[in-house]
């Protein structure tokens, strides 16, 4: 029994602190769903055969340069996004977004067995 309950403490404390830092980038909703959003529309585009995998390796490696970004501004000011970062980031989703779309709506398509 005090076996279970020390791997349980263990395994909460190793869950805290891997949480800690995501958490403390966390400041801004808008931005954190704006990610989620556009790695849907991401998936979607996989799932329809809309994107080729090259396009999507693409437009996957840009968003997770944008979210090392965001997490490189909050490690700055205490995990916290000043205005000025946040008005980057919104920048730099806003071209991804783009790019999604332009890739999503061009000529590339993959065969998608349903």
């Amino acid at each position: 029994m005090k076996k279970i309950i020390g791997t349980i403490l263990t395994g909460s404390f190793l869950c805290m602190f891997a949480v800690a830092p995501a958490l403390a980038a966390n400041n801004d909703p808008g931005i954190d769903q704006r990610e989620i959003n556009q790695q849907n529309r991401i998936n979607k585009g996989i799932q329809s055969g809309q994107l080729t995998p090259k396009e999507a390796g693409k437009l996957e490696a840009q968003q997770a340069r944008i979210k090392q970004r965001e997490e490189r501004m909050a490690a700055r000011n205490n995990g916290n996004l000043t205005v000025k970062d946040k008005v980057k980031l919104t920048r730099q989703q806003n071209r991804a977004s783009k790019n999604i779309y332009k890739k999503k709506h061009n000529d590339k398509t993959v065969n998608v067995d349903k």
